[in-house]
């Protein structure tokens, strides 16, 4: 590229002569052991870009003393590495992105930045974004390293990316350049050491002047072994060594605070919150025990710190937890180690595009497809080894545990992936197997959906690195199959209380036989037992039918034979598993033949699952209710959890707990309080007293009112025909439509079979609400009565669907009627053979609103209180 301008140089023409030249492209790395020898070589550099009439920009963030005055005629751009890896980097990204062609850059220590990011890993990630960037806009830069400060790992890693690489070191008086790479250049004495002696660099070429120079710098670096560890390991192995001095009582247990501390961000977590919980229940054995089942470096995610402090809360509050609960053996996949692949597998630059609004989802199909092609570096695949070794042939889940997830404020439920390995085959075949499922768990955090999620909750420009916690599951082999007798997930708060006799606060379980996924998610038109902990027999049911109709009858097992996870009918699964102790789970109470008493070829069913004695005879609910009870005081807030549970042959039950976090919104994220003084004329709807369901916090995109007043007046077959319109409508979807969050409100009973009570669709016709609202308070032919969400209880749970009931002329109940009389009606246009029922059912979508405004539902289940209100885009958001 001709500027018009100088040569481009050191500043140092004897230097310059040594390296054939500087060359437009290239960054120069200089491995020091003084900051002062990489400032005098700085000087000319600049010296010589300023006199040359380049732009010349200093980077500032390292702890030493600034290489640059203020007034050196360079643009300094001071930065802090403490935003994290991705941040710093995006900030560097830019001002380069901005400088344009042909720029000349100076770098504080690149050091500082492993100090800062804990982790020499990253500072190679670092430098291999960086670098070919630079390169790319022909810019000249210089870069420096600590000599034997860093892993080999990282220092290959610069090594292969940047064009030149040279040491710069003392012995005696003297000042010596040894070049250890020139990239496309060479001459006979390039890659020998050479002294500054004035202006001039000579070769130094005597073979005894040569091992005396080169002996002295190796007696000045730290031992060999220990420069092939990350700073992240050389500080661990430094707290071991401080805790055994602890323990033979060579030094007071102060002397930990320190490295405690620096651990527990290092590894842990750098959630304030959170980093309060752990610093009262771990303690830096617990830190220590991290590292032994560490794969590559940094945080260990959220999913991760939940589950060890969850156990570490419960051991630390009562001893006895240790016999109750399931050891864990469970292996963490360190969050650089995503990093590291991003940039190894040429993924870095879409990931830099997700940071803005306008291009996040600009290439997520291309980079998923790169990272499920993609490749691990050899050091990590080696420790992927070593681990399934550790497992055999047990079964394992491979879990996302991101920076961001599981913790205060955001939960990432159900956005990302956690892939079940059977683990079976040859060791080739598993760790194929295994590294698919990595691949699969990056994948996700690429996805669409994730990255809608960080976009409408402001993360984008957030660093959301994945970690991964890889688990044994929980269970035992039962014939070809493996699976834990019981799993499910527990809530400190009942957010489902269908009866006068339930204690919310006492909590709630949702209880399935086999594997857990079944809790978590509903993949079909099966069930789970819930149950309320301060009245585990009381069911929403009522009579033998209903219990039957609502019982689960999938079972998610792991097929070894077949390598994969399979939902089986319990009848099969049972027949297995001969060893079974299957009238814990299981109840032929009042079965006859002809009710499901019989089974395959008119032998014995075993029966349907209801837990009654897992629930009656065992201390199974009691010890749930104290765990969750215990966890919540610790959290300070209510919690949900994921366990599984198995008895064994002495008669007791295990618990493993494998997560824990703090009890989120549907959508994820802490319940907020409703923004104050809102205008009368905003609000839509407000109830309170009866939600059943998960707070929520969300948008709402349609509203589908049956007007009660118009209902009310119909005969009696009419109200079969709007029962049928609503299915209709509630499946409805216009051309590029997808997933719209509807709320359907209308008088008296949904579902209810007989139309004077309400409006009687059946649960099929309904199934796409997000939000489903039963008004009080009516007159005439329609009986002003609900259903307190009972009559379609279990598809609620299973569907996730939040229940209101609204009781007009209660206090802290209204309902904005202006609002739906003025707001425009889309009936005829979604479903327009129904257009004369525009008088009784109106469909209103928000967007076409009065106002154009978004429409927000605050949904809190523990204060019993739902409020819907027009704010703009954005607003809604900001607590009172």
């Amino acid at each position: 590229m001709d500027t018009g301008m100088g040569i481009p140089g050191t500043g140092l023409p004897s230097l310059d002569r040594v390296i054939q030249g500087v060359i437009p492209g290239d960054n120069i790395v200089w491995q020091i052991d003084l900051i002062g020898d990489y400032a005098v070589l700085v000087e000319s550099f600049c010296d010589n870009a300023l006199r040359n009439g380049r732009k010349l920009v200093y980077f500032r963030f390292a702890r030493h003393p600034a290489l640059l005055p203020a007034d050196c005629g360079a643009e300094i751009h001071v930065l802090s590495p403490e935003v994290g890896f991705e941040t710093f980097t995006a900030q560097i990204h830019k001002v380069i992105g901005n400088s344009g062609r042909g720029t000349y850059y100076v770098f504080d220590c690149l050091s500082d930045l492993a100090a800062d990011w804990y982790s020499d890993m990253m500072l190679g990630n670092f430098f291999m974004v960086t670098c070919p960037y630079l390169f790319e806009l022909e810019t000249v830069t210089y870069f420096a390293l600590l000599r034997g400060f860093h892993s080999f790992d990282a220092v290959s890693a610069i090594r292969e990316t940047t064009q030149l690489l040279l040491d710069i070191f003392r012995h005696g008086d003297k000042l010596y350049v040894h070049p250890l790479k020139v990239y496309q250049r060479h001459s006979p004495t390039m890659y020998l050491p050479h002294v500054w002696e004035q202006d001039d660099f000579l070769p130094v070429a005597e073979s005894s002047v040569l091992a005396d120079v080169l002996d002295g710098i190796t007696s000045l670096r730290v031992d060999s072994a220990s420069r092939t560890l990350d700073i992240w390991d050389r500080k661990f192995l430094q707290a071991q060594e401080v805790q055994e001095d602890i323990k033979r009582g060579t030094k007071p247990a102060g002397e930990a605070q320190e490295l405690y501390r620096w651990l527990l961000r290092m590894a842990v977590t750098r959630d304030e919150r959170i980093t309060a919980l752990a610093s009262k229940y771990l303690d830096l054995p617990d830190i220590l025990a991290i590292r032994k089942r560490m794969i590559g470096t940094g945080l260990i995610g959220g999913k991760s710190v939940g589950m060890l402090l969850a156990r570490a809360i419960l051991c630390r509050t009562d001893g006895k937890w240790r016999s109750k609960l399931e050891r864990h053996d469970s292996f963490y996949i360190g969050s650089d180690v995503f990093y590291t692949y991003l940039v190894r597998n040429g993924c870095w630059g879409i990931r830099r595009g997700q940071r803005t609004s306008a291009t996040f989802l600009d290439g997520a199909e291309e980079v998923q497809r790169k990272i499920l092609s993609g490749t691990f570096p050899r050091f990590i695949r080696e420790q992927f080894v070593a681990m399934l070794e550790y497992f055999g042939q047990s079964p394992i889940i491979v879990r996302s545990s991101s920076l961001l997830e599981d913790g205060f404020g955001n939960a990432f439920t159900g956005k990302y992936e956690s892939v079940f390995c059977p683990n079976q085959g040859s060791p080739e075949e598993r760790l194929s197997s295994f590294l698919s499922a990595v691949r699969t768990v990056y994948a996700s955090s690429m996805s669409r959906e994730a990255l809608l999620y960080r976009a409408h909750r402001g993360l984008l420009d957030r660093d959301e690195q994945m970690a991964i916690l890889v688990q044994r599951v929980s269970g035992a082999i039962h014939g070809h199959m493996f699976y834990p007798q019981i799993a499910g997930v527990g809530l400190s708060y009942n957010p489902y209380a269908w009866s006068e006799y339930i204690e919310p606060e006492a909590g709630v379980i949702r209880l399935v036989f086999g594997l857990g996924t079944r809790a978590v998610n509903r993949s079909d038109d099966d069930y789970t037992r819930v149950i309320a902990l301060n009245a585990p027999l009381r069911r929403p049911e009522a009579n033998l039918d209903e219990v039957m109709e609502y019982a689960q009858r999938r079972v998610d097992v792991l097929d070894l034979a077949e390598n994969r996870f399979r939902s089986l009918f319990f009848d099969e699964v049972v027949k297995a598993s001969p060893s079974l102790p299957v009238g814990m789970f299981a109840s032929r109470k009042g079965l006859s033949r002809e009710r499901g008493g019989g089974g395959e070829g008119g032998a014995a069913s075993p029966g349907i699952l209801t837990f009654d004695r897992l629930l009656s005879e065992t201390t199974f609910v009691e010890d749930t209710r104290e765990m969750l009870k215990i966890l919540r005081d610790a959290y300070e807030y209510p919690v949900d959890i994921e366990f599984t549970g198995n008895f064994l042959s002495d008669g007791g039950c295990r618990i493993n707990l494998v997560q824990c976090r703090p009890l989120q919104v549907r959508e994820g994220g802490r319940i907020v309080p409703v923004p104050s003084r809102l205008p009368a004329e905003d609000m839509v709807l407000e109830a309170q007293g009866t939600i059943v369901g998960q707070s929520s916090f969300t948008t709402v995109d349609r509203l589908i009112y049956v007007v009660p007043a118009a209902y009310m007046k119909l005969p009696i077959a009419d109200r079969y025909s709007i029962a049928r319109m609503i299915g209709r409508l509630t499946h409805a979807e216009e051309k590029g439509e997808t997933g719209k969050t509807i709320m359907l409100l209308g008088p008296g009973r949904w579902g209810t079979s007989t139309p004077s009570l309400g409006v009687p669709v059946s649960f099929g016709e309904i199934n796409t609400v997000s939000v489903l609202c039963e008004i009080v308070g009516m007159h005439g032919t329609v009986v002003p009565d609900v259903s307190l969400g009972t009559h379609f209880f279990n598809d609620l749970v299973e569907a996730d669907m939040l229940y209101l009931a609204l009781f007009l002329g209660r206090k802290g109940n209204f309902l904005n009627e202006d609002f739906f009389r003025r707001s425009r009606n889309r009936l005829a246009d979604l479903v327009p053979e129904e257009a004369e029922w525009s008088d009784v059912v109106r469909v209103i979508d928000i967007p076409e609103a009065p106002g154009g405004r978004a429409l927000y539902l605050n949904a809190n289940s523990p204060g019993q209180r739902a409020v819907c209100y027009l704010a703009g885009l954005g607003e809604g958001l900001l607590p009172g």
